[in-house]
């Protein structure tokens, strides 16, 4: 008697839960994914070999342009908000709620106290055309005003989160070295002796064997 052959039939994979689960995958990312806000000024950092990364958290960025100005930043909205409160009261200069909510989602900023409140009440295209003309937070021994800034900002983050803050100092390229040399100075005066400079990574140079 001839053999009987078992019809065969081709295997197949339902792809319908791997699709579903990329989509799921690719949604979470968009909802949880946060851009890095724009800054005021953009500097272009001089680049090193060095691999220490920068803290994502509880750190204040004095950055310093080309054009001698320094700008601060604090990366906590809520340390921000208790921050400007402490220098406007310093100052004598009063912020509204709608004026400190924008401070809260600013980057950076390099205007005096006093010009502040006009600088918050702009909106967002207002902020960014001015912002080649702020003259940078003064330093100087007869209006330091940028160090009041670091103080409370450090002690803002300190009372919310319990925890240290780094400074980071990020200078142009092209900054003016005394200015650099001078906002250092600042610091060390009030005994801050620990910061960050931020830098480009650039390739280690190859030694041949």
């Amino acid at each position: 008697m001839p053999k009987v052959k078992p019809h065969r039939t081709s295997p197949s994979l339902d792809m319908t839960p791997m699709v579903d689960l990329a989509f799921l995958l690719v949604t979470f990312f968009m909802l949880t994914t946060k851009f890095a806000p724009e800054e005021t000024v953009v500097v272009d950092t001089p680049s090193s070999t060095s691999e220490i990364k920068l803290p994502e958290s509880n750190v204040i960025t004095l950055t310093v342009d080309k054009n001698k100005r320094v700008f601060f930043g604090l990366d906590d909205e809520k340390a921000k908000v208790a921050t400007l409160q402490k220098v406007g009261a310093k100052y004598g200069v009063n912020f509204n709620a709608a004026q400190a909510k924008a401070f809260g989602n600013l980057t950076n900023f390099g205007v005096p106290v006093g010009q502040l409140g006009s600088l918050l009440s702009m909106d967002a295209d207002q902020r960014k055309a001015v912002a080649k003309t702020e003259p940078g937070i003064p330093m100087d021994s007869l209006n330091n005003q940028l160090i009041d800034w670091v103080i409370e900002g450090r002690k803002a983050n300190l009372a919310l989160y319990k925890k240290p803050t780094y400074i980071a100092i990020k200078g142009d390229g092209e900054a003016d070295v005394p200015t650099v040399q001078q906002l250092i100075k600042v610091l060390q005066e009030k005994d801050i002796n620990r910061f960050n400079l931020i830098t480009d990574l650039e390739n280690k140079p190859v030694v041949s064997k």
